[in-house]
């Protein structure tokens, strides 16, 4: 179902945002900025009670907006949403939802440059394909990812040219370790 921004995290992604917030709890994040949905605000309670960090929610990180097809059946719809032409009656096409990742990205850049310690951005996996794919650079061999697991952790350098260090990782949702999962203990 195409989600409504009311949508809560599920019993299973309530799940995840406790093992998230469990894997981060420890490694000095100093502030959350989070979309101001239902499910990312109560994935970033998950890391404020676990870190300590405030929490300051933007609608700029809100997922591509829909408009009338959210709340339909992925089942009942007649077109692909993330056809490169689609433009969603009511919502956002392409053009205007990457142009708000733009000011996003700027937002995201000013809260880290403030931020004692390290910044977490919770937000959607439509925002985070435009991150990786308009802002971000990948390590040789890496190919932005078509799809964002959720509570994906992917890890950027705080200065240019904004290297991805771990991208879209989820080794905290396997129960493996994942202390030794990146260089920075992340």
């Amino acid at each position: 179902m195409v989600q409504t921004p009311e949508t809560p995290l599920s019993s299973r992604g309530a799940l995840q945002a406790e093992r998230l917030a469990r894997r981060l709890a420890d490694e000095g994040i100093g502030h959350i900025l989070a979309s101001d949905l239902v499910r990312a605000a109560m994935t970033a309670e998950h890391l404020e009670a676990a870190t300590g960090a405030p929490v300051d929610y933007d609608p700029l990180l809100q997922e591509r907006n829909f408009g009338d097809i959210r709340g339909t059946a992925y089942a009942d719809l007649d077109v692909d949403i993330f056809a490169p032409d689609y433009a969603p009656p009511g919502g956002e096409d392409w053009a205007a939802f990457h142009a708000r990742v733009v000011r996003a990205w700027a937002r995201i850049r000013e809260a880290a440059a403030e931020t004692r310690g390290h910044l977490a951005v919770v937000t959607h996996g439509l925002v985070c394909f435009s991150l990786v794919q308009n802002h971000f650079t990948l390590p040789p061999g890496e190919a932005v990812p078509m799809r964002f697991g959720n509570t994906a952790l992917t890890l950027v350098d705080a200065a240019p040219p904004w290297t991805v260090r771990r991208l879209n990782c989820t080794a905290h949702l396997e129960g493996g370790d994942a202390s030794d999962d990146v260089s920075s203990g992340l």
